[in-house]
């Protein structure tokens, strides 16, 4: 249930564009592609089995991933809602 000025239904309508925006940027991130390589590419080190079975085409060990994805970096989201103080701007 919406409060305020906000039809009925909107929550819901804003949560599911959430949902789709989100799903839309996994699609577009690129995947490995090829065969899977046995060693690293980066520091030779042995790719495990699981690993390559589990992402085709992989490339890189666990720990070279990590480094190369970096640390975890918070999206800033959409407000759809909008502040009472841009709205004010």
């Amino acid at each position: 249930m919406a409060g305020g000025w906000s039809r009925d239904g909107a929550v819901s309508e804003q949560i599911e564009a959430s949902i789709s925006d989100e799903l839309e940027r996994m699609r577009g991130r690129r995947a490995p592609v090829g065969e899977s390589l046995t060693e690293c590419a980066e520091c030779g080190e042995e790719i495990p089995e699981k690993r390559r079975i589990a992402i085709p085409g992989v490339k890189l060990c666990i720990d070279c991933q990590q480094e190369r994805d970096g640390a975890y970096r918070a999206r800033g989201g959409v407000n759809r809602r909008g502040s009472k103080d841009s709205q004010l701007k």
